[in-house]
């Protein structure tokens, strides 16, 4: 009888473990704060990966999880952006969606639908069902005040947004046009009438949650929560990341090696589950992180020369990584550096007291990570949102170094030699440093048990609670 009065939420994440990580985090917290139970939905367009399964396997037993069956997506271009098959597959599982969610009103209280940034087709089904639908919005403020402010530059703007030297984003500092999000660099793709359309739906939602803070991203949230007819509620929920020890064994060989490390002298180089870099730039980190002379721990991948982001759905390097390293990189950084295949435990990584740096691609969850452990960063932006993220985090809140590409977009190595050695050494490293240091310490505030977060997502399981179903 206490499940059926336990109130229920839906969750549906869209295909990609970035997607998926932080929504795994914000379901542990509606269970173990607010005594929820929750049902992960999830659609596919091929059947589940290893890394989803052990993420969503590792929930606590009041969690559930049922994958949709997976949807035809074969009669998309072959080049087909990212964007727009996640956002297929979400919209050719609507069918299935309304399925599951009648099992689930049948046997619970269910109260919510929640989606991620790409989800709001499921809106209709959840209104059939009498559901409060919000949104979970898995990156920045500052992305999420661009993505409401569409509607308002589309048709304002005439070129591409690459040719614009700046765009102002409602609460943010001015962008560079090429800086903003890869899915509406070419508006004549399908990638940015996906992006439009689910930005025009945002307006549906009860309320959007977003995986941020206020102390991180102030301008963009003080923004975002203006009072506007039509426009949702936003509620700054972060920062969510996994802290817990992740229980792979074939970990503890890169945090043995860290363990004999001076404190803080290791950089962390590692691009996220989804990116890849090509032959050349593999070559050109690798010579510049010997030429460094500073320790490194690098999650290495094999190369993929046509896009940044060939392991978005699936984690795992195709071939071996080591073979294209340079001819004797291994045996001259012996001691120094440490190179692992394919995956590290970042987060175990991260809190390591003898890490000290972080390259990243600039994936949200990884800087989220970074900022709960205090490491300062190095920005090494690939796709999706990470220009943006790392505009942000090198001329605003000031806490990484951003190595220059040339005008072929190649960083080489003489300028991550010196961007590596001004972290790890440099003057401007220091104030990196202490500025994350700050960060950090109000990323705990935020979440302990008055912190703002906290009691954010207290404010949505109320309205949770108080919703009458069907």
């Amino acid at each position: 009888m206490a499940k059926t009065q336990t109130p229920h939420i839906a969750i549906l994440p869209s295909p990609g473990m970035g997607h998926l990580i932080p929504l795994v985090e914000f379901a542990k917290r509606f269970v173990h704060q607010h005594n929820f139970t929750v049902t992960f939905v999830i659609p596919t367009g091929d059947s589940p990966t290893k890394a989803q399964k052990s993420a969503l396997d590792s929930l606590p037993s009041s969690v559930d999880y049922v994958f949709l069956p997976p949807v035809d997506l074969s009669d998309l271009p072959r080049d087909a952006k990212i964007e727009t098959v996640i956002s297929s597959t979400v919209a050719r599982s609507l069918s299935f969606l309304r399925d599951t969610l009648k099992s689930l009103v049948a046997k619970t209280k269910l109260v919510g639908l929640v989606v991620d940034l790409f989800g709001t087709d499921a809106f209709d089904v959840a209104r059939e069902f009498n559901l409060l639908p919000y949104i979970f919005f898995p990156s920045t403020a500052m992305t999420l005040s661009l993505f409401l402010h569409l509607q308002k530059l589309d048709p304002m703007v005439s070129c591409e947004y690459k040719d614009l030297p700046e765009v102002r984003i409602p609460g943010c500092i001015p962008i560079n046009g090429k800086e903003l999000l890869d899915p509406v660099q070419d508006r004549k793709n399908d990638a940015y009438k996906w992006v439009i359309h689910h930005a025009k739906r945002y307006r549906l939602a009860e309320g959007i949650m977003v995986n941020s803070f206020v102390d991180l991203e102030g301008g963009a949230l003080k923004a975002l929560q203006e009072k506007e007819p039509g426009k949702p509620p936003v509620y700054p929920v972060g920062p969510l990341v996994n802290v817990d020890p992740s229980k792979k064994a074939d970990a503890s060989d890169c945090l043995k090696w860290l363990d004999d490390q001076p404190h803080g002298s290791v950089l962390y180089v590692s691009f996220g589950s989804g990116g890849t870099l090509s032959s050349d730039q593999l070559n050109e980190l690798a010579t510049g992180l010997e030429m460094s002379e500073q320790r490194f721990l690098w999650v290495v991948r094999s190369p993929n020369d046509k896009v940044a982001n060939a392991t978005f759905f699936s984690a795992e390097s195709q071939k071996d990584p080591f073979d294209f390293l340079p001819k004797g990189f291994l045996e001259r950084t012996k001691g120094r550096g440490l190179v692992v295949p394919s995956w590290a435990p970042q987060s175990q990584v991260l809190s390591h007291g003898s890490t000290g740096g972080f390259l990243t691609h600039c994936g949200w969850n990884s800087i989220l990570e970074s900022v709960v452990f205090g490491v300062p960063l190095i920005a090494w932006p690939l796709y999706a949102e990470q220009k943006m993220n790392a505009a942000m985090l090198t001329q605003d809140i000031r806490v990484a170094l951003r190595p220059k590409p040339d005008d072929n977009g190649i960083i080489y190595r003489d300028e991550i030699a010196k961007t590596v050695k001004g972290l790890m050494e440099g003057e401007e490293g220091k104030g990196v440093r202490n500025r994350m240091k700050d960060l950090k310490e109000a990323a705990a505030k935020t979440l302990s048990e008055n912190g703002s977060s906290t009691k954010a997502l207290s404010e949505v399981a109320t309205k949770w609670r108080n919703q009458t179903p069907l």
